[in-house]
């Protein structure tokens, strides 16, 4: 009997977080669990649309390559993270690009209105740096190993 084992699909994976202790540990667990190739962060909603529009600072794909997926806190400074999902998934080049709000709020209506914006998941921050990895292990498995996502254009 054969048995294939499936290699992880490399993937490029972009924050927009505000904090900078979230930042760190989020970067901490991705790189802990191996699960993104390339890792960016950006710090507001604006700076979340300039990356993904290649816009002034951003325009060079080879250093800001188009992300497989989005973990996106929702209140940020300038554009929180619910301006900027209306914008990214009503916006046809980037609307197939999945979204994941990774924020500290547990409201309902928060839940409610990213969805009806068409979020693919809603995520509350875990507590503690060993939850934190858990959850991006349990991500890493869902969204680059059962799921099918489309081909980066």
């Amino acid at each position: 009997m054969s048995v294939t084992i499936l290699e992880k699909k490399a993937c490029t994976i972009l924050v927009a977080d505000d904090d900078p202790d979230d930042r760190l540990l989020l970067e901490d667990a991705l790189i802990e669990t191996n699960l993104a190739e390339s890792l960016y962060f950006v710090e507001d909603g604006e700076e979340l649309m300039d990356y993904l529009v290649a816009h002034e600072k951003y325009n060079d794909p080879s250093n800001c390559p188009r992300p497989d997926l989005i973990l996106l806190d929702l209140n940020m400074p300038k554009k929180d993270g619910r301006e900027a999902l209306k914008e990214i998934k009503a916006n046809p080049d980037l609307r197939q690009i999945p979204i994941i709000v990774l924020t500290t709020s547990k409201a309902e209506e928060d839940i409610f209105r990213t969805y009806e914006l068409g979020v693919n998941s809603f995520i509350s921050k875990p507590v503690s740096y060993e939850e934190l990895v858990e959850l991006v292990k349990k991500l890493g498995v869902y969204w680059f190993e059962t799921v099918r996502l489309p081909i980066s254009k």
